[in-house]
């Protein structure tokens, strides 16, 4: 295992901080996506709330690896959108941010249901209160409602962000340069799987350990009393 490590060293850094890039660039996105999403669905607008609703049904109920495979050969190889600029390393570049695409509106669903599940813990009363000060249905969502949903789902939110990590290996079926491609060219070349797979493990519990603790942390902290 250690000789693997050594052999593999530089590759497997660089693999592993692809996959942080991954994780981080799609969960900033997840959390934009996730929370317009989570907006509409408790939006008083019916057509807004059926949008939402079928976003959520829709890629929450769809494999995720359908969704990469979709981003990188329907939009990329069949429709021709680039994300980006010609260059020398186009496909890969393209393919790395397909992969973040499919990534986060994937992650959005669950961040929007964990989102609406904390919206729905803020009492009644806040939201009148509001609505009694002139606050529209936007500044309520905003100044109000929000920011102690927020704080109700850190820790839901930190078990998100947890699966995200481990679901950015399916990135490799598109070719992104992450762990688990690594992974599988180390058990074409060596004769050691179960090596393979601890020092796999062993990096992804790396990555996700702290998170959770973070996350577990950030809960503990910011706690709403009741």
């Amino acid at each position: 295992m250690f000789d693997l490590i050594s052999k593999y060293q530089t590759q497997l850094l660089d693999s592993f901080w692809v996959t942080i890039k991954l994780t981080a660039y799609s969960a900033v996105l997840a959390l934009i996506l996730g929370t317009i999403i989570a907006a509409m669905r408790v939006s008083p607008i019916p057509v807004a709330r059926w949008l939402g609703t079928a976003y959520v049904n829709t890629f929450r109920n769809t494999p995720l690896t359908l969704i990469i495979i979709f981003c990188s050969i329907g939009l990329y190889t069949t429709l021709g959108v680039k994300l980006a600029p010609a260059g020398p390393n186009d496909l890969a570049e393209n393919n790395f941010r397909f992969a973040v695409l499919g990534l986060s509106v994937y992650t959005a669903a669950f961040v929007c249901e964990s989102l609406r599940a904390g919206i729905n813990t803020v009492s009644l009363g806040q939201s009148e209160a509001g609505r009694s000060l002139g606050f529209t249905f936007l500044q309520n969502l905003r100044l109000v409602v929000l920011p102690q949903a927020f704080r109700a789902v850190i820790a839901p939110l930190g078990s998100v962000f947890i699966a995200l990590t481990k679901n950015s290996t399916v990135a490799s079926v598109i070719g992104v340069g992450e762990a688990a491609l690594l992974m599988d060219t180390m058990n074409e070349n060596e004769a050691a799987p179960l090596a393979i797979g601890a020092i796999f493990a062993l990096g992804f519990v790396v990555l996700t350990l702290p998170t959770g603790l973070l996350f577990g942390w950030l809960a503990k902290r910011y706690e709403v009393a009741r």
